[in-house]
């Protein structure tokens, strides 16, 4: 210890009481080889006390007086003029203690760290694994009653669903024409509100009834149902009402059943504000081929010069060829009076 060897030559006088009913004694104080060496005044030696086991008795205060570890009675007086040999001490103390073990530091530092961990998990991890748990939960069933719940709350601006006769049967073909993984899932036509298609939990798709209304051919809203179906597989709209709606809809969903009229107040908002999710061309074209839909008409809808949508037009899976029709001529006609003119 480089502090060690910096006192050894350092000698100061004292008072040492060898037990509490014995006399005090002048004697020498030095520093040894990690020791306090205790001499009376011919240089014998009375006491070695380990500079580890060394206590202050009055911290701060003078005459210093210290007493080994353990042992209150036996005791040693240095009187404020050996300012020097105190301050000597009180380094080598010092610099023993930073050196030794500290396992209560470490538990607490333990503690801590796990304390952190635990915090981090409630903030990041521990919201989204219960969002996820709710989730695959919840059955179809009351999915489908959420998803009606959050219909009722959107029709103050989509007004309700168009259900002229003939054109619901028209519409339950499109639906056959383009099929769901589910079976209950189901196609709706809106008179206004929504931005082209938007999904709610339970399965339906909400379609504005422009998508059938202000194009010739039932190409373009079946492109549409396309990508709704393909951004599902992405999002799960009851997953993205969750999201949306915070931890304490997730909560009140997982123990009534419901996540709350706030939650889907504020989440009808956000679908008829929302832009959809985006999907790549490759994705989006691996669609089309699947459901059999040429992507070209759906391509010019979303942008009438083609420029932004060029490589849904250039790549159109049936691009030359006709795959099955989306609807008969009737069909579509009867389609486009499903909200009566």
């Amino acid at each position: 210890m480089t502090a060690l060897s910096e006192y050894q030559r350092l000698e100061a006088s004292g008072l040492w009481r060898a037990a509490p009913d014995v006399q005090r004694t002048e004697v020498v104080i030095s520093i040894g080889d990690a020791t306090l060496v205790i001499s009376d005044m011919l240089d014998q030696a009375l006491a070695h006390w380990s500079l580890a086991a060394v206590e202050r008795a009055n911290p701060g205060q003078t005459p210093a007086i210290y007493h080994p570890d353990g042992d209150t009675g036996e005791t040693l007086e240095i009187d404020a003029g050996e300012k020097e040999m105190i301050a000597a001490i009180e380094k080598l103390r010092t610099e023993i203690e930073r050196r030794r073990p500290h396992p209560g530091r470490l538990r607490l530092l333990v503690v801590l760290v796990l304390f952190l961990l635990g915090l981090a998990a409630s903030v990041f991890w521990l919201p989204g694994a219960v969002r996820k748990h709710a989730v695959s939960v919840v059955p179809d069933v009351k999915r489908a009653e959420i998803g009606a719940a959050l219909l009722r709350n959107m029709q103050t601006v989509t007004g309700p669903p168009c259900r002229a006769e003939s054109g619901i049967s028209a519409l339950g073909k499109l639906a056959i024409r383009l099929p769901s993984a589910r079976p209950s899932d189901r196609l709706l036509i809106v008179r206004g509100g929504v931005r082209g298609t938007t999904s709610l939990p339970g399965g339906t798709i909400l379609i504005n009834r422009a998508l059938v209304e202000d194009f010739e051919e039932p190409d373009v809203v079946a492109g549409y149902i396309i990508v709704e179906r393909l951004q599902n597989r992405l999002q799960d709209p009851l997953a993205d009402l969750l999201d949306h709606a915070g931890l304490g809809a997730v909560f009140r969903l997982m123990t009534t059943g419901h996540p709350g009229d706030d939650a889907l107040r504020t989440y009808a908002e956000h679908l008829l504000t929302s832009d959809p999710l985006p999907l790549s061309d490759d994705v989006l074209l691996a669609g089309f081929k699947s459901w059999s839909v040429r992507s070209t008409p759906y391509a010019y809808a979303r942008d009438i010069s083609g420029e932004s949508t060029l490589h849904l037009i250039e790549a159109d899976p049936f691009s030359g060829q006709a795959p099955a029709a989306v609807l008969s001529d009737g069909d579509w006609l009867r389609l486009q009076g499903i909200c009566g003119g």
